[in-house]
């Protein structure tokens, strides 16, 4: 991913660039603001020049005892980690533990960021806000989110996407091919966007999150791929296989064949807010009708066998 950050602003403002959308991050809280920097770090940041023209995404990050007013007359429905959203198209509220994010359309788009109290390094409910507030920005230029894996297959450069809640083995099977020498782009989140009429796939998040086995914990084990076993960053890629993955309980895997009709009805079960932000919805959804045509798409029933070095690569070949 193409991003860069700003460092001869003050200590308070930051600009970052995604593919050719210019951001600009500012709190006025030096504590938060440095548990704002920290959790960019993992999102593929790199210093740049000051860029040459106004940003398109303006977002601000404020501690707050009383949230900003939601107004009674919004549309409002339930997401997933016990958030609730609020809209009326134009104005986006979104309640998230801690925090309250609230979008503003227009030029530039705002989003504020407003929370009770300062979040703890590593806090998942302020991850999952702040990720909110930059891909809602994002949204609105193109840049489509979706929770999901990426990886290249080094004999023929095709990207394989992986998709499945948290729970479902995503990160396991990115981790056992990115072992095996493929490259990856994340294992949790990606962005889509049409590229000369095809759906390109860049990397959202740069680190592995692998769970700690640990019952109940709210943190999993976070590590640079590319550190650990060597394995190499791809920028962006074009999809040519989607697997919406989830785990069998059984000894042996399953990999069953989609029609492009119902890769499609899982691709909208997957990104929610191409049907839930109204105002992108349209623009969202071509994404996803394009991506449908352009891979093929596969259930896989997980099993242990996942888990053999090897297997992975072997269970995927000739699918591409």
């Amino acid at each position: 991913m193409e991003v860069f950050q700003v460092f001869d602003r003050p200590a308070s403002q930051a600009f970052y660039s995604v593919a050719g959308r210019f951001l600009f991050v500012e709190s006025s809280d030096p504590e938060l603001r440095n548990v704002v920097v920290e959790l960019f770090a993992g999102w593929q940041l790199t210093p740049v020049p000051v860029p040459h023209r106004s940003p398109d995404i303006r977002i601000n990050f404020k501690r707050c005892e009383t949230p900003h007013e939601i107004r009674r007359d919004l549309d409002h429905f339930e997401v997933a980690d016990g958030g609730k959203c609020y809209t009326d198209g134009d104005d986006f509220y979104l309640v998230l533990g801690n925090a309250l994010v609230h979008l503003q359309n227009g030029s530039p788009v705002t989003v504020d960021v407003s929370l009770r109290e300062l979040p703890a390094s590593g806090d998942p409910m302020f991850a999952r806000a702040t990720s909110f507030a930059v891909c809602a920005g994002l949204r609105r230029f193109g840049l489509f989110d979706l929770h999901s894996a990426g990886v290249v297959d080094p004999s023929d450069g095709k990207g394989v996407l992986i998709i499945g809640p948290s729970g479902s083995g995503k990160s396991t099977l990115a981790v056992q091919l990115a072992t095996a020498g493929w490259s990856y782009l994340s294992d949790d989140e990606l962005l889509l966007s049409f590229v000369d009429d095809a759906v390109e796939a860049r990397g959202f998040r740069s680190f592995f999150a692998m769970s700690t086995g640990k019952e109940g914990g709210p943190f999993k084990h976070c590590f640079e791929p590319d550190t650990v076993f060597g394995a190499r960053r791809t920028a962006q890629v074009l999809p040519r296989v989607v697997l919406f993955t989830r785990l069998s309980n059984q000894s042996e895997s399953r990999l069953s064949k989609l029609t492009q009709t119902e890769t499609m009805v899982r691709l909208i079960r997957a990104c929610p807010w191409a049907t839930y932000d109204t105002s992108i919805a349209s623009g969202n959804l071509k994404v996803l009708s394009a991506l449908a045509r352009q891979a093929s798409g596969f259930d896989l029933a997980a099993g242990r066998d996942l888990l053999v070095p090897g297997f992975a690569c072997t269970l995927l070949s000739g699918h591409n």
